[in-house]
């Protein structure tokens, strides 16, 4: 038995023993693709010559048990930590203070005073604001909206992607989504028609939520700007003043600083500030622009992009809840393009009566020259002759032609 090697034969994997001389109870080498702990039984055993030997089955048995327990113990050091364990701390020696040749201690404690020593990086700093933003869209918008998105997610390091959603889902699972991705703001892109862009920036799961109308897009693409910033930099955030005046631009400003500032010692993020992004109210309107700082003495160059936010509701609850602000001045892009199907309607309306009023003008004016007083003024009456009724048809006049000379008579007619 000692030079046979020794196959289990299962139906998926195989197994190769190879007896060990020199160890109590027999101790095996175990070559498989899969762990033999769960069948123990059942294993018809053969050699290689493919003689059944059924002693070997006792053999084997005390053997692989202990076997077994060697190769456990054997394998427990290299097991690999799960991450709730607690791993070692290794702390690191403290070196000493050894003076050079010819120096000594008091002249080294003096050179070390006067040591310039570097501060560390500020990026090497604990990330403790763990604000993350989802930004991601429905189903049905352009390609200027992508763009929009694409350059917000670049401006802004601790952003998350997601897929689509369809327009059929309920704006509640937004948080479900916010959840799954360990995110706890969220810009949602809403199209309708094909043509209206709604956008929703929320505190998910608990609120509050904002919705508004998006307009006027321009895109780091499409517009053609000198100003440049560097990836991933943190930027300033300036407000209007009257952000401060009124409640519920106060609300705003605070979910636009918690959502569009960027962590401090975020990994993803940049220990510079380069550019600033600028919110002012303008025609009951938010306008957002990204401006490089070049100078410091406040110079700015615009960078891109640029929209405008037409506020309509602000909600209580994330995507939902009950109404904190609505906008008295907002109308709706529905209500706008049918008043100018009104207004264009109106003016074809009053073109076609212009036409009427001239048409009727002109007909009046004929009228009034064929009845005109004054037209006769300069007629003289002709005389007045008595009309003379012939009974019978006049005689016919009986006109005699003249005889013409000749040209020589003449001619002789003149000599005399």
């Amino acid at each position: 038995m000692a030079g046979r090697s020794y196959i289990i034969n299962e139906r998926i994997n195989e197994y190769f023993f190879f007896p060990m001389p020199g160890l109590k109870g027999g101790s095996f080498f175990l070559s498989s693709r899969a762990s033999i702990q769960k069948r123990r039984w059942g294993y018809h055993l053969q050699d290689t010559r493919g003689h059944s030997n059924f002693c070997f089955m006792l053999y084997f048995f005390f053997g692989y048990v202990l076997g077994d327990l060697r190769v456990r113990a054997n394998m427990s050091p290299f097991k690999r930590k799960r991450a709730g364990q607690d791993s070692v701390d290794f702390k690191p020696k403290k070196g000493k203070l050894v003076p050079d040749e010819g120096k000594g201690l008091e002249e080294v404690g003096r050179e070390k005073e006067h040591e310039i020593t570097v501060p560390a990086p500020i990026s090497q700093g604990k990330w403790t604001n763990k604000e993350r933003v989802l930004i991601f869209s429905s189903r049905g918008i352009n390609f200027r909206t992508r763009h929009l998105m694409q350059d917000l997610r670049t401006m802004m390091p601790h952003a998350k992607a997601d897929t689509k959603m369809d327009r059929k889902d309920k704006l509640f699972v937004i948080n479900e989504v916010c959840e799954i991705k360990n995110c706890n703001k969220c810009l949602y892109f809403e199209a309708k028609k094909k043509q209206d862009l709604y956008m929703w920036i929320s505190n998910s799961p608990h609120g509050p939520s904002a919705k508004f109308l998006v307009q006027n897009i321009h895109t780091l693409a499409e517009l053609k700007l000198t100003g440049n910033c560097l990836k991933g930099s943190r930027p300033l955030l300036s407000f209007d003043p009257k952000f401060d005046k009124e409640p519920h631009y106060a609300l705003l400003k605070e979910l636009f600083i918690q959502t569009f500032s960027t962590p401090r010692y975020h990994p993803k993020s940049q220990p510079f500030v380069d550019h600033v992004f600028t919110f002012t109210i303008a025609d009951n309107r938010i306008w957002f622009r990204n401006y490089q700082i070049i100078e410091e003495d406040g110079s700015l160059v615009e960078i891109g992009p640029r929209f405008v936010l037409n506020l309509m509701k602000i909600f209580q609850g994330s995507f939902g809840g009950p109404t904190l602000y609505e906008n008295p001045d907002f109308r709706s892009p529905n209500m706008h393009r049918r008043e100018m199907r009104l207004a264009a309607a109106a003016k074809v309306r009053e073109k076609q009566m212009v036409k009427e009023m001239q048409k009727g003008k002109k007909t009046s004016a004929k009228e009034d020259l064929e009845s005109d007083v004054t037209a006769d003024v300069f007629l003289t009456p002709a005389e007045e002759r008595p009309a003379d009724i012939q009974t019978e048809a006049p005689e016919l006049k009986v006109v005699k032609k003249k005889q013409k000379a000749f040209k020589r008579q003449r001619m002789q007619m003149a000599r005399r």
